[in-house]
């Protein structure tokens, strides 16, 4: 096919919804926020608190530090732990080194800790499927280490080995395809006929709906620009999902400056969406960049309505509830001096 001319092209843009921020990242984000409200700078966060280039560095110049370990922490002081959780062996070097703990875990990620305890305790062989290394598989690991087996993709289901076929679990890290999982797990239930599912889906309904956006648009798309960290399994799967969907290309940007012009020469249909851990100003400065090239046509692709929130961690709770109390008692008071 022989590409047009740029002034021939009609140029328009398919926005994905819903995108960027999940109910467990911004939960994450405000914890660090309110923590250095409440506590003032520094505040240590083990790893990064989300997976986003842009977040990190905002955090940073607030007075968050960022550290691979707790060891790193001066004893005594606050660490907060991030969204993608923490094995109990880090929880117990916290509380060795006598640190205060914030837990910003992404309460979808602790359910799946809960059932990893409970089907270890139930002696189960539990087949984790994630990808090595990645923070949040490494915290599900260390509640049943004994117990758990990763399998990181298809083509791993054959090494597979365990004690009782009858008794063995699937379980999944939060970030992943969903079609690859569910292509991993027909592969066991192949091998192991008696295979479990965990009781609810452990793909979060963040990471699916934005999948789902993508799958529904990436047919039309000449190019996917996706907003997102490379560090971010879910921002990836996303480039993934849109070039195994029909996009023609696709490509993983933290900003908009990292755009390379030639990838838009003789595209007419741009998509655009964003990882779970991306602030919507770094979307808008996309939308910006191309419009400034001639794509001002933007049409919303809807895929699902989200309105999820969860509570802050309690610890920030408590704490902000003690200093509105105090300040309402002090206005009570200068309110009482002026009579």
């Amino acid at each position: 096919m022989t590409a047009l001319p740029a002034d021939q092209v009609s140029k328009r843009v398919l926005l994905a919804a819903p995108r960027g921020y999940c109910a467990g990242v911004d939960r994450a984000v405000v914890t660090v926020e309110k923590a250095l409200d409440l506590y003032g700078p520094p505040i240590y966060v083990r790893k990064q608190i989300v997976h986003n280039k842009h977040v990190v560095r905002t955090l940073e110049k607030r007075g968050a530090i960022f550290v691979e370990e707790t060891d790193e922490v001066p004893e005594g002081a606050t660490v907060i732990f991030s969204a993608h959780g923490v094995s109990p062996a880090v929880h117990l070097e916290a509380e060795a080194r006598q640190l205060k703990t914030i837990d910003a875990t992404c309460p979808l990620v602790t359910k799946v800790h809960r059932e990893a305890v409970r089907f270890a305790k139930e002696d189960y062989d539990i087949l984790l499927i994630g990808h090595e290394g990645h923070e949040e598989v490494e915290g599900t690991a260390g509640e049943a280490p004994d117990h758990i087996v990763l399998v990181q993709n298809p083509d791993e289901v054959d090494d597979v080995e365990v004690r009782d076929p009858d008794k063995v679990v699937w379980l999944s890290q939060t970030t992943l395809s969903v079609d690859e999982t569910m292509e991993t797990v027909r592969r066991l239930r192949e091998r192991f006929p008696a295979l479990q599912d965990p009781p609810s889906d452990d793909i979060c309904y963040a990471t699916q709906n934005r999948q789902v956006a993508v799958k529904q648009m990436a047919a039309d798309c000449d190019l996917m620009i996706v907003v997102g960290s490379k560090n971010s399994s879910n921002s990836v799967r996303l480039v993934e999902v849109a070039l195994d969907h029909g996009s023609q290309a696709g490509h993983l940007v933290d900003y908009a400056d990292e755009i390379d012009e030639a990838w838009l020469e003789g595209v007419s249909t741009v998509g655009v969406t964003s990882g779970a851990s991306v602030p919507e100003i770094l979307v808008r400065d996309v939308l910006q960049f191309l419009a400034d090239r001639g794509y001002e046509d933007v049409k919303p692709i809807t895929a699902a309505e989200e309105s999820l929130l969860f509570a802050l961690p309690h610890e920030i709770r408590r704490d902000l509830k003690a200093r509105d109390g105090v300040e309402a008692a002090k206005i009570r008071h200068d309110a009482g001096s002026l009579h």
